[in-house]
């Protein structure tokens, strides 16, 4: 490889938390007009690597080169001038900022009196959206797009600041095939104009879609570097692992299933869900598929009482859950992990242990006693049991990473022991090891008689899981299969265009 074609090296990187070493010795080359893929299970050290290329942490040893010059990184906005830019896994941005506002924010152009010149901003604003064919106004506010959109008004405005390096971190974890293609379209246009990317993903297909060359990390530890030619998945994940991965799904236990345990019927909020019935039994797993948009997490948090609804009836084990409630739904045996971890699911600046225990405070108060030993053995066994990766149980929840985030939030449901548990997209952003964890509770859950809903943009995944799937389109409850009539193709007709008799 040609020097000139380096646009960024990495040698030596090594980078330390308290109690957790989350790098050691990480070494990457970058060449221009490349996809770079970076891959590796929860806490592998990846999020990590490329905060320290944009400046949101130091390294403590290593070098960096950016076009054979060696640069200290202090702060994103040096990465930003070094050609440096970075898309967010969950992306940071203000909702009543308008494009033009988020497209210079931190650089506005001034006029002549020092004052910030819109006319300018305005006219750039126009310049960079009719070159890129997007369809938004400069004065839409990001509350009223989408995230993809959101998305591609972050890459513009990396584009738009030279940028020679783009790291993107799960860019594809919230956006539909759809969006994803679009995606990959701008990646192809911007790598023949010889911008370099560094891609995070656990989504094999993905990598092997858009990769030239692919870097495996595991526990902070450089595996290898390789051309994705000279790659299989079964490869990669044998190397992220640790181990080959033989089976995504582990097998599914026999278990008797047994009467109805959790009811939706007729269930209706204006124009988010219309007149919406399903069912899960005693010790099944029910998947509700369909696409984004199409009212599913609407309707099982208007279930969970989260959200209000027109009318309809929500019942466990034949008893009314009341609308608008919380806690009744809670009371009477329902759990509901939320696709927003980071939202709904947590206390990001307690620790773990408190985020772990906190809806079961009750067992551990006796007397007036605090019997902290048992709130200690239990999160501990619990976290052993999911595998979760924390330096400590008093570890602050928000430096963990996002896999091992969602399992101290599943953690936290499996210590209430409720009767039916509804989990809203379990494995998003997670790994494919983790991943066969999660597929592994969720079978013990059924197996021990939990009604179990699983809402997944995954189809392979909701087909390997699930005794019955339904499927939502547009508000609506468009079909339900059985286990023997699963198909892929099938699903997308109910999901696309509705019921199939129509």
């Amino acid at each position: 490889m040609a020097s000139e074609d380096i646009v960024l090296q990495v040698q030596n990187v090594t980078k330390s938390f308290p109690g957790v070493k989350a790098l050691s010795d990480i070494n990457l080359t970058l060449r221009r007009g490349s996809v770079h893929v970076l891959c590796g299970e929860n806490g592998a050290g990846k999020s990590t690597f490329v905060k320290i290329l944009n400046g949101v942490h130091e390294p403590d040893e290593g070098s960096i080169f950016v076009n054979g010059e060696e640069v200290k990184i202090h702060h994103p906005l040096e990465a930003r001038r070094l050609g440096i830019g970075m898309i967010f896994q969950e992306l940071d941005y203000v909702p009543e900022f308008t494009v033009e506002q988020t497209l210079f924010l931190g650089e506005e152009p001034t006029n002549r009196f020092g004052g910030i010149d819109w006319r300018e901003i305005r006219r750039r604003t126009v310049e960079l959206l009719d070159a890129e064919g997007l369809p938004y106004s400069p004065d839409t506010k990001l509350k009223d797009l989408s995230i993809s959109d959101i998305q591609m008004i972050e890459i513009l405005k990396a584009v738009s600041a030279d940028v020679q390096v783009l790291l993107l971190d799960e860019p594809t974890s919230a956006i539909t095939k759809t969006e994803t293609s679009r995606l990959f379209e701008k990646i192809e246009q911007l790598k023949s104009n010889g911008v370099a990317f560094i891609y995070i993903s656990h989504k094999m297909d993905e990598i092997f879609q858009i990769a030239d060359e692919i870097t495996v990390l595991r526990d902070g530890k450089h595996i290898g570097s390789h051309p994705v030619s000279e790659l299989t998945v079964d490869a990669v994940i044998s190397m992220m692992v640790g181990r080959p991965l033989d089976n995504v799904f582990p097998d599914k236990p026999e278990r008797e299933v047994g009467e109805p345990v959790f009811e939706i019927s007729g269930l209706t909020a204006g124009k988010r869900f219309r007149d919406v019935s399903l069912s899960v039994n005693k010790g099944e797993i029910v998947g509700l598929s369909g696409l984004v948009g199409a009212g599913r997490t609407e309707l099982v948090r208007a279930a969970f009482g989260l959200d209000p609804y027109d009318s309809g009836v929500v019942r466990i084990r034949g008893e009314v859950v009341p609308p608008d409630d919380v806690v009744g739904a809670m009371n009477r045996g329902m759990a509901m992990l939320s696709e927003d971890r980071k939202r709904y699911g947590l206390v990001l600046a307690r620790n773990v242990m408190e985020n772990a225990s906190i809806l079961v405070l009750k067992k551990y108060f006796e007397r007036g006693w605090n019997r902290k030993k048992k709130e200690i053995s239990d999160v501990d066994a619990m976290f052993t049991r999911l595998n979760v990766k924390t330096p400590s149980l008093l570890t602050i929840a928000g430096t963990l990473s996002g896999g091992n985030q969602q399992k101290v939030v599943l953690a936290k449901w499996l210590l209430k022991d409720q009767e039916v548990i509804v989990l809203d997209e379990p494995t998003r952003g997670i790994d494919v090891g983790a991943k066969f964890e999660i597929y592994r509770i969720i079978f013990s859950l059924a197996a021990s008689g939990k009604a179990v809903l699983v809402i997944s943009s995954e189809l392979p995944e909701l087909i390997g899981i699930c005794d019955r799937i339904y499927v939502m389109a547009k508000g609506r409850l468009t079909g339900e299969l059985s286990v023997d009539d699963f198909d892929q193709e099938t699903i997308m007709k109910f999901a696309t265009q509705g019921s199939v008799h129509e």
